[in-house]
């Protein structure tokens, strides 16, 4: 069992997703930052959908109780383990009775602890992350165990990854969205030319801006709506739907973000900035 001595500001468990449900309103939930996960769970020879714990903005203390091997990725913190630092994008032996720390923030927002074989939770309409009423909770809480399968002998083909890090990049490429034809000239360049900076109304649900853009008076019929979705309201605001996010809307979904570009916002927090690019 993994012990959470401390579950930190909001860390939950996440695997790729919960498909095929979005018609009863269920969203996909999943991890934020998809590209750093998949590096985490290469490393460890994991499947590729192996539950993982997903870190944001402080994070958590945790004992193991069995020998295993993690990997970290994703924003980047002051994390030791038994007071040692560690980094991310390697694989790391722990033992028995071994303490994960996560310290201070120091870039991006959202990291990620992959561990070998991933955690063994329950399984809730074919996935493992945790999005309440769906699953129990909607986060980990002190003193909750996590189930992993304990591994003593593990030799990785790969022990390390040299990757480049998308946690300083604030272009976040678009598709056009159903709706794209609706906007004027005025709204393309107020869309593509301004900078946006993260409001406080930001979390696994959706992102928002500090900025507006020229509103509309356009009336549509609730429509479907994927993470990534963005959203026009009449008074000229942007809305990011992320994975958590609802399975349908009423406002104009005017862009679509790219998987990369999900990624980029997922590591953003209050005051940072991003600008469109239509890709």
């Amino acid at each position: 069992m993994l012990k959470v001595l401390k579950s930190g500001f909001y860390t939950t468990l996440q695997d790729e997703g919960r498909f095929g449900y979005r018609d009863k309103g269920v969203p996909v939930s999943g991890v934020m930052d998809v590209s750093v996960v998949r590096n985490a769970n290469i490393l460890l020879e994991n499947d590729h959908d192996a539950a993982v714990l997903e870190i944001t903005m402080t994070g958590p203390t945790l004992q193991f109780e069995r020998d295993t091997y993690i990997a970290l990725a994703g924003a980047e913190f002051a994390t030791t383990l038994n007071n040692e630092p560690i980094s991310n994008n390697k694989v790391h032996k722990v033992k028995a009775g071994d303490i994960l720390s996560y310290g201070r923030l120091i870039n991006g927002f959202r990291a990620y602890l992959a561990i070998k074989n991933g955690f063994k939770t329950k399984v809730v309409l074919g996935s493992r992350s945790q999005y309440y009423p769906i699953t129990k909770r909607g986060s980990l809480k002190d003193h909750e165990e996590l189930k992993y399968d304990p591994y003593i002998d593990f030799e990785p083909k790969i022990s390390e990854l040299k990757v480049k890090s998308l946690l300083d990049e604030k272009v976040l490429e678009v598709s056009k969205g159903p709706e794209f034809k609706l906007l004027d000239d005025v709204q393309l360049e107020n869309i593509f030319i301004k900078e946006f900076t993260v409001a406080k109304e930001y979390n696994r649900m959706g992102y928002q801006f500090n900025e507006k853009i020229k509103g509309h008076d356009w009336s549509m019929l609730t429509s479907a709506t994927l993470p990534g979705t963005v959203q026009l309201t009449p008074s000229g605001k942007l809305i990011v739907l992320m994975k958590d996010g609802q399975t349908t809307g009423g406002y104009p979904r005017i862009l679509q973000l790219r998987d990369k570009a999900i990624s980029i916002l997922a590591q953003k927090k209050l005051g940072d900035k991003v600008t469109f690019k239509l890709a």
